[in-house]
């Protein structure tokens, strides 16, 4: 037998062990806000389960499932998860939850459990099947399957060194093997440590043969125990080698004792094929591990921690000396089930045993030099074989003996998780670190069943897929429906106007400087004159000052010294009266229109501009970064030039009710608010903003207009507008939950450009 320890010490390759790949399967119940099980279908939000790559249903219709991606780490899994969690939280019903619990703690009566409502005739069929050979009840269990894959490059090395006379394939699968033959011997520790389905009601055992059952107290793991979702007495399946499993399974189905290949429900999985026998050639890809309860205290299912507790428990499999022989397999599933039904706040009757296994755990990652972080978790592991309060079951046990019912509990917990998911609901837990009109797209392609590739999550890159067609995106609306040269038009804006001029769009007149002294020779051009002064190509308004009554030479000088510090040539153009709304285009509709009012503060006749800044900037909507609808209203040197003008100095005190203007550009993104103004606005610029679009090439863009009167239609003789400029890549988050008015689902409209066969 290889000794993987000695060769993974002796030849360096600790880091290498270490890396794996990850997925979870979590199963959940949907409930009301009473604690029974929700009678609604699956909420119809989340398309056609036939190719939903997150969001499925298991056996029952209230039953979601849902899945991650492979992941080349815990942090990533989770970070998965929990995407996934906001997703459906976000789009259950109001008064709908997720149980936390592996099993309901009422069930509900056999005529309301309804099979999952599927495609396939074949799936619904084998389901029905299940009912009549398990009872409905048994189909309620919900759990997690935890799915690893060791690093191909470390089995590759391994191999390379061990030179064995087997193909890679085969020694690969001796791996996963050993791994598996392992894990069936020690698998009572998780049962022991995570265990939490503590309690059934009777209904639960209503097709078991025996009624004898030793349940007049709790129990670590119902699910876990022989009274859980297992297979009858009569299915033997061996794990001593490939060929056996193989030959068993198939024995089985032959026999009429398993339905099907997929009805074996070991804790242990061979994965990779769609049917046992080619495991023969193909080999084990992966193991799937579907041991694992639902942890109440877990607002995903289970906790980060244990996640990377299974992931170093299933490398500790591979380390060991031992290879549990079939004996030792049978053994350890007794010792599971066992572990199963003791009283959870009593001492594992294996103590010393499961000790000496974390002990050993302790002795790799010494060896390996791993975390701080993971030591210590294996060690709080450990220490809860002495303090069976501890454990996931112990803490439940401990919390119903205190006087909380199991069901009240289970209610309270599904409804804190569900407001957690809805404390930031413009942003995507997991992915947060992103631009937020990208965590919006991403909600969306979960929701609605894109499978996601983060390309570079720092640059906001992604690729969606549906079936065989692939699109990619950047910053949430930049795609190959736009070419290279639309958005290089767009980034400059004295190239802009002139394309908008040429095809007969009205535009402002304008300057363009090159360098300080230049526009200030220009200075006597402006005077008494309203005029913006602005970068030629800066984005979110940044460096732009406004005069709508002109500018003295030393705020004007001020202005062009600030746009200069945001580019190297700036624009001094005419002020155009009247209102200034953003005008959102995809493909050949305009699907927003917005206007953005300046940032500014109300007085109140007591407290001071800065006061009231600081206040407004308490709305939880507003924040930095763009990771927020709003921005905080900023103190700055332009904002300061900005009240000078209306004769305030931020320690002002404006009376009640008097509007303070910190900002003449209406930017968001410099602290403006957003009124949808989609309804209301005239026909006659949606369809200019559209063929604006359309004159600069590309599919996605944000136009600015000036319009004095927005229900006066504008005409080729009386125009009733000046285009400002047009935007690449504009925000769609001030259109989906703007300051005030109704919400646009850019994101969705974004989709359907890229996948109309989707019909979404």
């Amino acid at each position: 037998m290889t000794d993987f320890k000695e060769i993974i010490l002796s030849k360096h390759l600790s880091t290498l062990f270490s890396k794996a790949s990850f997925g979870i399967e979590k199963e959940s119940q949907r409930i009301t806000d009473k604690g029974s099980i929700a009678k609604t279908n699956h909420p119809a939000v989340f398309g056609n389960r036939s190719f939903h790559p997150y969001i499925q249903t298991d056996f029952a219709e209230t039953q979601p499932e849902l899945i991650s991606p492979p992941t080349q780490s815990v942090d990533e899994m989770y970070e998965w998860l929990t995407a996934i969690h906001d997703v459906v939280l976000r789009s259950l019903p109001q008064d709908e939850y997720l149980l936390p619990l592996s099993i309901p703690p009422v069930m509900p009566a056999s005529d309301e459990v309804r099979v999952a409502v599927l495609d396939s005739e074949a799936d619904v069929q084998y389901r029905e099947y299940l009912v009549s050979v398990y009872g409905n009840k048994k189909q309620m269990v919900s759990g997690i399957h935890y799915n690893f894959e060791l690093d191909p490059a470390l089995i590759k090395e391994l191999y390379q060194i061990e030179k064995p006379a087997l193909s890679l394939k085969s020694f690969q699968s001796e791996i996963y093997l050993k791994m598996a033959h392992n894990f069936l011997r020690y698998q009572w520790i998780l049962t022991y440590l995570m265990g939490a389905s503590i309690a059934a009601d009777a209904s639960y055992f209503e097709k078991e043969e025996t009624k004898d059952f030793p349940l007049q107290h709790f129990a670590r793991s119902i699910r876990s125990s022989q009274y859980g979702y297992v297979n009858k007495g009569d299915v033997h399946v061996s794990f001593d080698s490939i060929e056996a499993y193989v030959n068993d399974i198939e024995e089985m189905v032959a026999s009429g004792k398993l339905s099907a290949e997929k009805e074996f429900y070991s804790t242990v999985r061979f994965r990779g094929v769609k049917r046992a026998r080619d495991l023969l050639t193909n080999g084990i890809a992966y193991l799937e591990f579907r041991l694992f309860d639902l942890n109440p205290f877990a607002a995903f299912g289970m906790h980060k921690k244990d996640m990377h507790f299974i992931h170093y428990f299933l490398l500790y499999l591979l380390w060991m000396d031992e290879d549990a022989t079939e004996e030792q397999m049978i053994l350890g599933k007794q010792l599971n089930y066992r572990t199963a039904l003791e009283n959870p706040l009593t001492p594992s009757a294996y103590q010393a045993e499961g000790t000496a296994f974390l002990n050993g755990m302790l002795e790799m990652l010494d060896g390996i030099h791993a975390d701080e972080e993971i030591v210590a978790i294996v060690k709080e592991k450990s220490a809860a074989f002495h303090h069976p309060e501890k454990t996931v079951a112990g803490q439940m046990v401990t919390a119903v003996k205190e006087g909380q019912d199991l069901t009240e509990m289970a209610v309270a917990l599904a409804k804190k998780y569900k407001a957690e998911a809805w404390k930031r609901p413009y942003a995507l837990r997991g992915f947060d670190d992103m631009e937020l009109s990208t965590q919006i797209l991403l909600f969306d392609a979960i929701q609605k069943g894109l499978k996601i590739n983060i390309l570079d999550r720092h640059d906001q890159f992604i690729s969606l897929t549906y079936q065989n067609h692939r699109e990619y995106v950047k910053n949430g609306n930049m795609t190959s429906k736009d070419s290279y040269i639309g958005p290089l038009i767009m980034e400059n804006k004295v190239v802009t106007k002139k394309i908008l001029a040429e095809n007969g769009f009205a535009v402002p007149a304008s300057g363009e400087y090159h360098s300080v002294s230049a526009a200030l020779k220009d200075y006597p051009l402006f005077t008494g004159k309203g005029i913006v002064i602005k970068p030629k190509s800066t984005n979110y308004g940044l460096g732009i000052s406004i005069f709508k009554d002109g500018a003295s030479l030393e705020n004007y000088e001020k202005a062009v010294r600030i746009a200069f510090e945001e580019d190297e040539d700036i624009l001094v153009e005419d002020y155009l009266q009247g209102t200034e709304y953003r005008f959102f285009v995809i493909g050949n509709e305009t699907k927003a229109v917005l206007l953005r009012v300046p940032a500014n503060v109300k007085g109140d006749g007591i407290r001071t501009i800065r006061e009231l800044v600081d206040e407004k900037n308490k709305d939880s909507m507003r924040g930095k970064n763009h990771r927020s609808p709003l921005e905080r209203i900023e103190m700055g040197e332009l904002e300061k030039l900005t009240i000078q003008g209306q004769g305030y100095t931020f320690e002002s005190i404006p009376s009640a009710g008097e509007i303070v203007r910190l900002r003449d550009n209406s930017n968001i993104s410099t602290g403006g608010d957003s009124i949808d103004f989609t309804d209301q606005m005239d026909d006659s610029y949606k369809k200019l903003a559209v063929d604006m679009t359309a004159a600069l090439g590309v599919a996605v863009c944000g136009v600015d207009f000036i319009i004095p009167d927005y229900s006066r239609p504008s005409t080729k003789e009386a125009p009733g507008y000046g285009v400002i400029e047009a935007n690449f890549n504009p925000a769609m988050l001030i259109h989906i939950y703007p300051y005030q008015g109704e919400s646009r689902r850019l994101t969705m409209d974004v989709l359907r450009l890229l996948f109309p066969e989707m019909l979404l």
